[in-house]
């Protein structure tokens, strides 16, 4: 797929035609009308990376066109960013072109971004870094007011801290988060608040406890915890785990217990077909499970996680990819209806579409 054109008069029609698109390949599965979550048409995206192209002694921020890898595109401006990151590559461009410490073999760029307004910057290089480049990078610091991260081959220079703290409202509790360098976090924030809504409003009736997989930083996990008695969360990413610890403490979530086991064997475990040393303080029985909340890899749900799913009578699963979505919710079709559903567009001007379905037993 080419580099996207962004033009914000386009957007409405785009998104109608992802939406009408989905609808049409979920209808045989009895598809209730969508929700639908736009995201702003411009400036919605907290995390940027760009490839650094030197020519002679300028360098200019580029990406590449898929459709043509080997020919780098020059970018002036990306409104694709949040106003924080757009507001920053001019500054961080014009500091970098006259300071050889920080811009001799620069290779890339990373922004990261939050919505309270904490920004990120880390920069990757193809030499070691050294004492002149660390001083150096601590002027940048203060002049960006950002954290600054440097990066090559076996090193990493963190001159702070590695890590954001995001805070937004939402239906009237403020919810706290740590971003951590290099780690996943959802791109569109303002979407992201969208998909947390959703979710939540969905769970809301539905009682009893809840089993999460795929937790990564506890992005849902801080969010859904006050609707369910209790939550055993999973997640594999050490990083991630340690996240969603800080993020469930920060926030004052005290009714989830957090694993760190992959899909498969929470299934195990669960089958009671094997057991685990990670599970030894995890008292399985004394969960009242009615709900399980998936938000998997773009493979979607294997086929033991499948099966795993269909014991549960309600699935709440928020997809980045509705085409598994579709092939994991017809394997459910024998079991499971679909009471709700709802689209968020994190990517406009992409292909993409992130969906969410509530099923429940029939």
């Amino acid at each position: 797929m080419a580099l996207p054109t962004i033009d914000p008069a386009d957007y409405a029609a785009q998104l109608a035609a992802k939406l009408a698109q989905f609808k049409h390949d979920f209808a045989p599965l009895g598809l209730p009308e969508p929700a639908v979550h736009a995201s702003a048409a411009q400036h919605y995206r907290m995390r940027a990376e760009f490839r650094i192209w030197h020519a002679g002694e300028q360098i200019d921020y580029a990406m590449f066109d898929p459709e043509e890898p080997k020919r780098a595109v020059l970018i002036e401006y990306f409104p694709v960013a949040c106003e924080a990151i757009c507001a920053a590559m001019p500054r961080l461009r014009a500091v970098l072109q006259d300071n050889a410490a920080l811009k001799t073999r620069l290779f890339q760029v990373n922004f990261l971004a939050t919505l309270s307004g904490e920004l990120m910057i880390t920069l990757i290089y193809h030499r070691k870094l050294d004492a002149a480049w660390e001083q150096a990078a601590r002027e940048l610091a203060v002049q960006m007011q950002a954290q600054i991260v440097g990066r090559s081959l076996k090193q990493k220079i963190v001159l702070e801290r590695d890590w954001l703290l995001e805070s937004f409202e939402m239906n009237g509790r403020t919810l706290r988060y740590k971003h951590i360098e290099g780690a996943f976090t959802q791109p569109n924030g303002g979407v992201n608040r969208q998909m947390l809504a959703w979710a939540c409003a969905q769970a809301g009736e539905l009682g009893g406890d809840l089993l999460e997989l795929y937790c990564g930083n506890g992005n849902f996990t801080v969010a859904l915890a006050p609707q369910f008695g209790r939550v055993l969360a999973t997640e594999v990413s050490k990083s991630s785990v340690n996240a969603a610890h800080y993020n469930l403490e920060a926030n004052g979530v005290d009714n989830v217990a957090m694993v760190r086991m992959s899909s498969d064997e929470i299934s195990d475990a669960l089958a009671r077909t094997r057991a685990y040393r990670r599970m030894k303080d995890i008292d399985l029985d004394s969960y009242a499970f009615s709900t399980l909340f998936v938000d998997p890899p773009r493979s979607g749900l294997d086929a033991p996680t499948l099966a795993l799913a269909a014991g549960f009578r309600n699935i709440l699963y928020i997809s980045c990819n509705p085409h598994t979505l579709l092939d994991n919710a017809r394997a459910l079709q024998a079991t499971h209806e679909i009471r709700a559903s709802a689209v968020f567009d994190q990517f406009p001007y992409t292909h993409h579409l992130e969906c969410g379905l509530l099923l429940s037993r029939r």
